[in-house]
């Protein structure tokens, strides 16, 4: 294991580790502010929507906004001017004030921000912090911990505003078996223990440690499930998954994938396994990108359950 000081002696180094978490958040921020178009770096975007959001403001009433010290305002509202996106000018209400003016360029730099730029990164950022669990430092834990599977910059640009994730209910129960029902009738045939596990979700899944996820679409409803089953302490199966076809192209097997393995990270979960078949290549190369690897063990270990089973694959987390 990687020797970590910050992590080994965290309620010494907190304010270090806040800063190192910072910097690699700014840094993916800043490629996805590159990707908008944007040649902005992430720290003065505060003070331009401060400016945005409350009007013209003086260096005093922007370090208010901002809460940071006089000369980092000043060095950050120095840097936009050269930049020609902020202007300096003599207050109405008092000529001995100096404000910051939004320039032109800045305003359609704000606006550009706003349209594509704002929407993926909030919300990959919540994405990021939906599972987080326990007291601060387990919660730093937990985000470094996903930065390292999934950077902050590849979950903006995978976000998508059409589509959310719901938690299992009993009332989304009908839906569960629908969507899986579906997918499976098309290609195979359901089994025994598909329908055990279809028509009892919350007493087989639920109620025995384990979690039902939905992705559902912008006008389309709940289209996709993925539940993560417990089979032994510590021991867990991604089973399940299915989209349905009317949802198809809008990457929402993608999305549901990658929150399914958020939470089984948040879960703790030691090993996770899917089952499934080769032809069904499409997941199989989802399940790839995503970080399964095809294990033998696996295949040699759990396999029996499903008679359509001919691929198993681990998580390599």
């Amino acid at each position: 294991m990687a020797r970590d000081i910050l992590v080994d002696l965290g309620e010494l180094f907190l304010g270090s580790r806040l800063k190192r978490l910072a910097e690699r958040l700014q840094a993916d921020a800043a490629r996805v502010a590159q990707a908008a178009g944007l040649a902005i770096q992430p720290a003065q975007f505060p003070l331009l929507a401060a400016i945005d959001r409350y009007g013209p403001l003086t260096v005093g009433e922007a370090v208010d906004a901002l809460g940071l010290s006089q000369p980092a305002v000043t060095r950050c509202a120095n840097g936009l001017v050269e930049a020609g996106l902020i202007e300096v000018e003599r207050s109405d209400a008092d000529l001995r004030q100096r404000q910051l003016h939004l320039s032109g360029a800045g305003r359609a730099a704000m606006a550009q921000a706003k349209q594509a730029m704002w929407p993926q990164l909030g919300g990959a950022v919540k994405q990021l912090c939906a599972p987080l669990t326990g007291g601060l430092l387990d919660q730093v834990a937990q985000i470094e911990a996903a930065l390292e599977t999934m950077s902050l910059e590849e979950r903006a640009r995978r976000w998508s505003p059409a589509l959310k994730v719901r938690e299992y209910e009993d009332a989304l129960a009908n839906d569960f078996h629908r969507i899986n029902a579906e997918w499976i009738s098309s290609m195979f045939r359901l089994e025994e223990n598909d329908i055990q596990i279809l028509t009892r979700p919350r007493e087989l899944i639920v109620d025995r440690g384990g979690t039902i996820l939905f992705v559902e679409a912008d006008g389309l409803g709940v289209v996709g499930t993925c539940a993560l089953i417990r089979i032994e302490d510590g021991v867990f199966e991604l089973t399940k998954m299915g989209v349905l076809e009317r949802a198809r192209g809008r990457k929402a097997g993608e999305f549901l994938l990658a929150a399914t393995l958020e939470r089984a990270r948040a879960m703790g979960i030691e090993m996770l396994y899917l089952l499934t078949n080769s032809r069904c290549a499409s997941a199989i190369h989802l399940y790839e990108k995503l970080g399964f690897v095809h294990d033998a063990e696996i295949m040699q270990r759990y396999a029996t359950r499903y008679e359509r089973c001919d691929v198993a694959m681990r998580w390599k987390g």
